[in-house]
């Protein structure tokens, strides 16, 4: 990532004893620069854009049109809710709308955090008036819900495919009703990859109705070939897919006049000598004319971006010859690649300025779209109720054997939203009946993570750092910094910075100034997740139960709204 990246986030914790703190009320300060200046707004006003159109881990984004609006879903993995829908009526002005998934089957596979596993590659259409969502789950099979509105409510997964490494799959019903499904494989569990299998369905997309057949081999040439998107235009059926692995593949279009082939194939979007490696799977959409004739074509991919996720690039797309060339052919080579702004798709309406959201004011009975579990979530986990204005965390117990977070289901956490912001929450944490062993804080979630917490012993309340790295390796936490407090209340702030996203802590007792505290360290994607952000409480396990940390609020806003650092 070419663009200098900072995150800054500041928590206030204030621990105290049961029946002897002093209760701080409930303070809201107005945020102005919440509203008038998002951290990353890809339209930049003038009938332009700049990429990414979404700057946060969106992967193996899905597109559809549904009269004049757009609606996107992408992976969730493990996380929960999952099958995040967004809306847009550009292409390029993004808005979280709700979720598709609330738990994931098998229920006992999914109530504890099983990382990488879960929603692969989910495809999205509008059949007979309903929506649809098919996802690939590697060590189950392929599942459908549906919902008469993209906000749902959804229905209940279906598990319509059972089978052992079947990922990205897509339905496609043709023009003579008969409908299909085609899929990609997973080396880790098929043994295979590199090849599509097409399918018959049922018409009404519940159920396969053979064992399906091979249409496209691409290990010759186009090794781990996946994520494909089956299209008809023109009297040709186009198999879209990526090819070349995440980091370093590209833009793959395969075609033919008949479904079962034989196809031929064509790089049609690659890196070439831009900074946006990768380019990876996506969706074509079709923009129409103001009277609702064909008028533009567009590709949305994402792009492997490391620590920050897999963020998503909006392409020109046109067609020559009946092939599409995605992005801009610099070379003249007849493949496109990526391009860094453009002009905004002509959807003969004007779009106001629009991002998901990132902040919460924990002023209604249910959490911002944007935070996630790291598991099937329960209701004992939290506390969002009408009138109390704040959030509460409870210190759930740890589980068995665990040496650090990775096995930790309530860790409540939401995506690097974009390069260079601030995130502030005021949390109090109130430990019952004297008990050590409670800690709450902020934490920079990945396979190497970093937190600040703060909690209490004997001697008083503790500040400390905490760093683990290779956390999925089961290696334990290491203490980098700890101090007294001299009361149970600090603001908390770290700050990530650059393309290595480096993460340092500070912490300030006033709200003013902040002082650096422990050292540096770089955070981590997740295996196939960017890095996230967000808080925790938890307990020891052996001690007795009982306390919680109330979040007032929860906002991100701008670097420049920061306070001032001290050394």
């Amino acid at each position: 990532m070419n663009t200098a990246t900072s995150l800054i986030f500041s928590v206030a914790l204030v621990l105290s004893k049961l029946g002897a703190a002093q209760q701080l009320p409930v303070v809201k300060p107005a945020s102005t620069t919440v509203a008038n200046a998002p951290v990353w707004i890809p339209d930049r006003g003038d009938g332009t854009y700049k990429n990414p159109v979404l700057n946060a881990d969106y992967s193996d984004p899905d597109v559809i049109r549904v009269g004049r609006d757009y609606y996107l879903t992408a992976s969730s993995f493990h996380c929960m809710p999952g099958l995040p829908i967004l809306h847009s009526r550009d292409l390029v002005n993004w808005r979280l709308i709700g979720h598709a998934l609330t738990k994931q089957l098998p229920a006992d596979f999914f109530d504890v955090p099983q990382h990488a596993y879960g929603v692969w590659a989910p495809t999205m259409r509008f059949h007979n008036g309903e929506f649809v969502i098919y996802w690939g789950d590697p060590d189950h099979g392929v599942y459908v819900v549906k919902a008469r509105q993209p906000t749902g409510p959804w229905s209940a997964p279906v598990l319509m495919l059972p089978g052992i490494g079947i990922i990205d799959p897509c339905p496609f019903w043709d023009d003579n009703g008969q409908a299909y499904l085609v899929h990609a494989w997973a080396a880790s569990r098929a043994g295979i990859n590199s090849v599509l299998t097409l399918r018959r369905m049922s018409p009404d997309g519940m159920a396969v109705l053979d064992e399906g057949k091979h249409v496209f081999d691409g290990h010759d040439q186009h090794h781990t070939l996946e994520g494909p998107k089956l299209y008809k235009r023109n009297g040709y059926y186009y198999l879209l897919a990526p090819a070349g692995g995440v980091a370093t593949g590209w833009q793959l279009a395969l075609r033919s006049k008949n479904i079962y082939g034989p196809y031929e194939a064509k790089i049609v979007l690659e890196q070439g000598k831009t900074a946006i490696n990768g380019p990876h799977q996506g969706a074509w959409i079709d923009v129409p004319t103001a009277t609702g004739r064909p008028g533009e074509d567009w590709f949305i991919h994402f792009q492997d971006a490391g620590a920050y996720g897999r963020v998503l690039h909006l392409q020109p797309l046109r067609w020559v010859n009946d092939w599409p060339l995605m992005g801009q052919d610099q070379d003249g080579n007849g493949v496109g690649e990526p391009v860094a702004t453009y002009r905004k798709p002509a959807v003969g309406q004007r779009v106001a300025i629009t991002v998901p959201a990132s902040s919460d004011e924990f002023d209604t009975d249910t959490l911002g779209l944007q935070w996630q579990w790291q598991a099937n979530p329960r209701v004992t986990w939290s506390a969002l109720m009408r009138g109390k204005q704040s959030l509460r965390l409870f210190a759930i117990p740890q589980p068995d054997k665990a040496v650090n977070l990775w096995p930790t289901p309530n860790l409540l956490l939401q995506k690097f939203p974009a390069p260079d912001f601030m995130a502030t929450a005021p949390v109090k944490l109130t430990v019952e009946w004297d008990t050590p062993g409670k800690s709450a804080g902020l934490v920079v979630m990945g396979n190497d993570y970093g937190y600040l917490s703060i909690s209490r012993d004997s001697t008083g309340y503790k500040l400390r750092q905490v760093f683990c790295k290779d956390a999925m390796n089961q290696s334990p936490e290491q203490i980098v910094a700890e101090q007294s407090l001299p009361t149970g209340m600090a603001y908390l702030r770290v700050q990530v910075t650059g393309p290595d996203a480096t993460c340092q802590f500070s912490y300030s007792l006033d709200g003013q100034t902040y002082r650096p505290i422990g050292k540096s360290f770089n955070a981590q994607q997740e295996k196939w997740t960017s890095a996230k952000v967000g808080l925790f409480c938890t307990s020891q396990r052996g001690v007795r139960t009982g306390s919680y940390a109330d979040i007032d609020w929860f906002r991100i806003e701008p670097v420049s709204a920061a306070g001032s650092t001290r050394p």
